[in-house]
Parts: structure tokens; C-alpha cells; sequence
């Protein structure tokens, strides 16, 4: 049986982050052939199983690849014989010739917060979100399988259109991040004193704002003793709006912006973390939630779903849009020592639950068992 990705949209972090777990762990399988179009930057396993096609024009260009994906790659399942097309960006512009199953997977949740989409400048990203909605929404309406990360986002589409077959496969959390029983090296450019710390990029709806207002009600003795640290580029627009607040506020001493941190280096800061925060009200899948429990160090979170689906008992929830409550949340969690025992050991416990091995066994099993249907088909 053959399985042809197409992961040409998979350019940022996260959707290669996907695709490397997934193929890790590919099953033992003398039938299985996987053929993969992906952008240059994926790296890809040496293994026996996985071929790796170029398209015949570039891709990189979103229009170009919507072309290519619509004229070109029919044929090319076609030829390769292929039993399924796995579309894992949520987007299939492709009509599979006959004998050939589509499988798609929803991670994208933008465009189905309205909330999120009308905080968009009018433009051509605000209309892209749009658009996204409708490409989206038919796609997984039309696909012989859809994989969902959450039970939240599933929700959220199954009241919007019917899905012919559904499951909620959520993603894992990579072994390096489980530092809680070890004691990895701490960062120079740590402070040397405990921090509170925050891991995104900045967006509207990742309410850094929120969170910097609210920071700055709690007593000057809390914000001596813990100072704020934000992860994430610092190139975009709301992290200059956040900057001028900080700046206003007389804060820049006691909130530092990091700047964007690789990957692989996050691990330390989370664990040495006195207090991890996440406050995003528009997640799919939380990854950095996730994440930030394997540390074992206790977490705030925001309360919008699906965060409380993967943080349960391991957090102490606040409102994002409310920067008196992330204030109130604050102040309990920095002042409770015994509640923070508690969320550390319960973070433990809550992110054995998510791992990248499971994750792909069930992914892997899904989509044989498509590949099965599609041959029978045939």
C-alpha cells in the first residue's frame, strides 16, 4: 500500500514538528510505501520505507502550490498508484483519482475565531482567514478521514459541517521537554533569581498585553522577587505595542523580552521556571501548554478551551481578556507554595499522558486502515 503526503505547506515549527514525530515511528510494514512532497527545510528520516519527490515547478509561492496541487498532483497519484493522500496543512485542493482515499487534519483554529479574525487588520491576511474558513471546511466535509488534535476543535467543526470519519489524535510532547526528574544546565542569560515565565510568539490573542497590565498591579514586593519573562520574536506589531506598555509602565527592568529562543534551548528555561504562564485564547492544540507541564514546574493558564481539555487539574485557569483576574491568579499562585507543590506534581501526571510514539501509532493505524479501504475499493 502507498501513502503520498502532501506536506508542502509544512514550513514553520509546528508542522514539521508533526511530520518528524510521525515518521520516527513508522510502522513495521513490508507493504507500506510512503512518498513525501515536502518543503527543503523538512528534514526526513533515512528510512527504507519513505521516498522523497520534488514537484516539477516550485511551490514555495502559496498560488503556484494551489496550481500544482490541482493540475499536477492527480496525476501523479495516479501514476504512483497511490491508496491515500494525506493532506496533513487541513487544505486539499486535489480530486484523488479513483482508488484513492483522502485523509486531511484540522490544526489551524484562526479562522474559525471570529473573535481572532476581526482583531485582523481589513487586508489581504484577514481575507485569507476567510477564504481558509470556507477551503477548510469543505475539505474536511469531503475527506474520507479527518484527524483532529483536540476534542474541542473536532466540536467546533462537527457543528459547522458533517465529517464523514472523524478521530481526535491529540499531539505529543517530545522527550527533551521531559526534564522533570533531571536537572538541565540553567541558561547564563537567565536571571539569577526565580521568574515567571511566557512562551509565544506575540499576537492579539495571545494576550501578552493583558498579562504585562496585569503583572504590574501585583506588589512591588512580588515583581522585585519574580520578574516576567516573555519568549517570542519581537519583530511584529503587537510585540512594539506591548514594548511601549512596558515602557510605560516604568516595568523594563522587571518584564525582559528574550527574543525568539530555538527550540531545542526551551527546555531549561521551562524547568527552571519558578511559574510557567500561558494566556492564549485561540489554540488548537496548546503544544507550549503541553510542553511546559513536562517540566513538572506549575502552571497558569488561560481558561478558554481547549486549554483546560489538555491542562485539567495540572493548572489554576484565569480569563485572557480579563487582566484583573490574570492579576488575582497571579498573586495566588506566587503567594501558595503548597498550591504550586500540588501543580507540579500534578503536571507531571497530566503530560504522561501525551507522547509522540502513542500519537503516531494511532495516526499510522488510522491511516492503513484507509489505505485497506482503499484497496478494497479498487
Amino acid at each position: 500500500m502507498k501513502i503520498v503526503f502532501n506536506a508542502l505547506s509544512a514550513r514553520l515549527g509546528g508542522g514539521q514538528t508533526y511530520l518528524i514525530n510521525l515518521f520516527q515511528f513508522v510502522p513495521v510494514n513490508e507493504d507500506l510505501e510512503i512518498v513525501v512532497f515536502a518543503p527543503a527545510s523538512l528534514k526526513l528520516p533515512d528510512h527504507p520505507r519513505i521516498r522523497r519527490v520534488e514537484p516539477a515547478w516550485p511551490t514555495e509561492n502559496p498560488i503556484l502550490r494551489a496550481l500544482w496541487e490541482k493540475w499536477a498532483l492527480p496525476g501523479i497519484l495516479k501514476a504512483e498508484k497511490a491508496d491515500v493522500l494525506f493532506c496533513p496543512g487541513g487544505v486539499v485542493s486535489t480530486r484523488a483519482p479513483a482508488g484513492c482515499k483522502v485523509a486531511t487534519m484540522f490544526r489551524n483554529m484562526i479562522p474559525f475565531d471570529l473573535r481572532v479574525r476581526k482583531s485582523i487588520p481589513l487586508g489581504l491576511q484577514r481575507l485569507r482567514n476567510w477564504l481558509l474558513n470556507r477551503i477548510m471546511l469543505k475539505s474536511m466535509s469531503e475527506a474520507d478521514l479527518t484527524i483532529f488534535i483536540s476534542n474541542y476543535a473536532r466540536s467546533v467543526i462537527e457543528s459547522l459541517t458533517k465529517v464523514k470519519n472523524a478521530v481526535t489524535i491529540p499531539h505529543g510532547i517530545g522527550s527533551v521537554f521531559r526534564t522533570h526528574s533531571d536537572n538541565p544546565v540553567r541558561p547564563d542569560f537567565l536571571p539569577a533569581r526565580d521568574y515567571i515565565l511566557y512562551v509565544s510568539r506575540f499576537d492579539v490573542y495571545k494576550h501578552h498585553y493583558e498579562v504585562v497590565s496585569a503583572y504590574a498591579n501585583l506588589p512591588q514586593e512580588l515583581r522585585e522577587r519574580f520578574p516576567l519573562l516573555f519568549v517570542g520574536e519581537t519583530h511584529l506589531p503587537e510585540a512594539e505595542r506591548v514594548k511601549a506598555l512596558i515602557s510605560t509602565l516604568g516595568l523594563e527592568s522587571q518584564v525582559l523580552l528574550l527574543g525568539a529562543i530555538p527550540y531545542h534551548s526551551l527546555p531549561p528555561l521551562y524547568h527552571h521556571a519558578y511559574l510557567n504562564l500561558f494566556a492564549s485564547s485561540c489554540e488548537n492544540c496548546p503544544n507550549i501548554l503541553l510542553e511546559a507541564m513536562a517540566s513538572g514546574r506549575p502552571m497558569i493558564c488561560s481558561n478558554v478551551m481547549p486549554m483546560p481539555e489538555f491542562g485539567a487539574e495540572a493548572a489554576l485557569y484565569f480569563s485572557p481578556f480579563d487582566s484583573k483576574n490574570i492579576q488575582d491568579i497571579l498573586t495566588e499562585a506566587l503567594t501558595s507554595p503548597d498550591v504550586l507543590k500540588k501543580l507540579s506534581a500534578e503536571a507531571v501526571t497530566q503530560s504522561d499522558k501525551f507522547d509522540w510514539e502513542n500519537t503516531s501509532r494511532k495516526t499510522w493505524f488510522e491511516l492503513l486502515a484507509l489505505a485497506g479501504r482503499a484497496k478494497g475499493s479498487v
